[in-house]
């Protein structure tokens, strides 16, 4: 066990729970307890958003899986990677000013009561707030795994104590901030991540005798490792294009994502934060995709992908800094659990209890229900994660594609097409949610493509079909629509 290593992650811990503490007395001023812990007040700056954006996105398959991944492909992983660049890009273009202006209208604290709102129909809310909560438990738990794995190869310790090390610190600090605390935590994590990452690459290029050494080494391996197909040449032109649906375009149906275009102060922290996002996912996911490949020479036969990142960095780095660059992947693995947990958290107390079950519920009642449900779904997760895959990064996609199929075209529609309603928004969700399951489960790559293409088009066609054939009978709500300002 090195204490150095240690020290400095403990180091950054007791930082991550000081703004916990700190933001905690926003919630116990705000006159608007959802609204703070579940949004944070609607005051996100541009950086702050960025960052945010960044490192809910950039999770343990970014920083645990991907490296793992790439160090078994070789580079054409590294390519597949880089169509993650326009993430934050499209997220604020496409839902922009009028998902926040709509947001705000629709007084929405959560995506599903902006789905409530838009459509006028419990089968949404149900459907989405199942959905989220049934995917983002798979979410959560590969997070769970990822925070797990760092701790056990820098310490020594067992998976067990490692697992539920790392799960009581992300539930302590996030019953006691909410969404703010989120959010800020996120905004240091995010520059642990830029600067991280960037140390151990420079670190693993000295180790390696410099890049034309390390590509000349993977050469001699196996020449498809310094192509764009793949160690198996597995990685065809139509599934590294399909994939881009799943880690660009598609990132604007993600809840987690999706909520944080809510909680923008301004029109221009939002054009900031698309400069400043952009710049930084590419930035960072080239240097840690790259990392996963470097590494091979320098590490061979890793049998767990997922342990490349923190035994290259206990490999090129002094022990001192071992624990700063590690904070890296231990940020994006706590800010991604954090706005996962609250996310599911809001979507239970907001979206079911206070819709369905107990709607004049008193404000002490659901403070206490809210830290409760988040308290409750850590363990729930806790106890998933204690078997754990072999590669985390599917189990996340797993996740992604689930809450892609269901929200893409009921979300963005919604706010661009009059004619969208209830019945188009059922149907695709249905056909979106099913379909994914189904082609995941028994055919997992149709036409060479990724799994959540074909559902996506199916969900769009089955959305524009329905709505149309279903129009006449819901003009009122569409009329309504249009007063509130959407379709102009």
């Amino acid at each position: 066990m090195n204490w150095a290593i240690i020290v400095s992650l403990a180091c950054f811990v007791i930082i991550i729970f000081a703004i916990g503490i700190w933001s905690s007395r926003s919630i116990r001023s705000s006159n608007n307890f959802l609204q703070e812990y579940f949004l944070g007040g609607r005051e996100l700056g541009g950086f702050v958003l960025a960052m945010t954006m960044i490192a809910t996105y950039g999770s343990a398959s970014s920083f645990i899986g991907g490296p793992g991944v790439a160090y078994t492909q070789g580079l054409g992983w590294v390519l597949l990677a880089m169509t993650q660049v326009v993430t934050g890009y499209f997220v604020l273009m496409i839902l922009g000013k009028k998902f926040a202006i709509m947001a705000r209208k629709y007084k929405a604290i959560t995506m599903v009561d902006y789905m409530k709102e838009r459509y006028k129909s419990p089968w949404v809310v149900i459907i989405s707030a199942l959905s989220i909560i049934i995917f983002l438990f798979s979410a959560m738990a590969a997070q769970w795994v990822g925070g797990a794995r760092l701790i056990e190869s820098i310490t020594g310790m067992s998976y067990f104590t490692s697992l539920a090390i790392f799960a009581a610190s992300v539930i302590i600090y996030v019953i006691i901030g909410g969404f703010r605390a989120v959010a800020l935590t996120d905004a240091v994590q995010g520059v642990i991540m830029l600067f991280g990452t960037l140390i151990l690459l420079i670190a693993t290029i000295a180790a390696g005798g410099g890049i034309s050494n390390i590509i000349a080494d993977l050469t001699r391996e196996n020449p498809n490792l310094v192509t764009p197909f793949g160690a198996e040449a597995s990685l065809t032109p139509a599934y590294v294009s399909s994939f881009w649906i799943l880690v660009g375009v598609g990132v604007v149906a993600l809840p987690q994502i999706s909520v944080r275009a809510m909680a923008y102060k301004s029109t221009q922290s939002m054009h900031r934060a698309i400069i400043v996002g952009t710049i930084v996912v590419g930035f960072i996911m080239l240097n840690m995709h790259l990392i996963g490949v470097f590494a091979r020479p320098i590490l061979p036969g890793i049998e767990v992908g997922d342990k490349v990142m923190p035994l290259l960095a206990m490999e090129v780095l002094p022990p001192w800094l071992v624990g700063i660059v590690l904070a890296a992947p231990l940020a994006a693995i706590m800010s991604t659990v954090d706005s996962l947990l609250i996310l599911v958290s809001s979507t239970i107390v907001k979206d079911i209890y206070l819709n369905y079950i107990e709607p004049k519920a008193t404000k002490a009642k659901v403070k206490q229900l809210s830290f409760g449900v988040t308290a409750i779904l850590g363990i729930i997760v806790f106890l998933m994660a204690l078997d754990p895959p072999n590669l985390l990064i599917w189990l996340n996609l797993f996740a992604f594609g689930g809450l892609e199929a269901a929200f893409i075209w009921p979300l963005i529609l919604g706010l661009y097409w009059t004619k969208a309603n209830k019945y188009g928004a059922l149907t695709s969700m249905v056909i979106g949610i099913s379909s994914y399951i189904l082609f995941d489960t028994f055919y997992p790559q149709p036409l060479g493509m990724h799994s959540v293409t074909l559902p996506v088009v199916m969900s769009l066609i089955g959305f524009v079909i329905v709505s149309l054939l279903t129009n006449k009978y819901t003009s009122n709500q569409t009329d309504e629509h249009l007063q509130r300002g959407v379709g102009k």
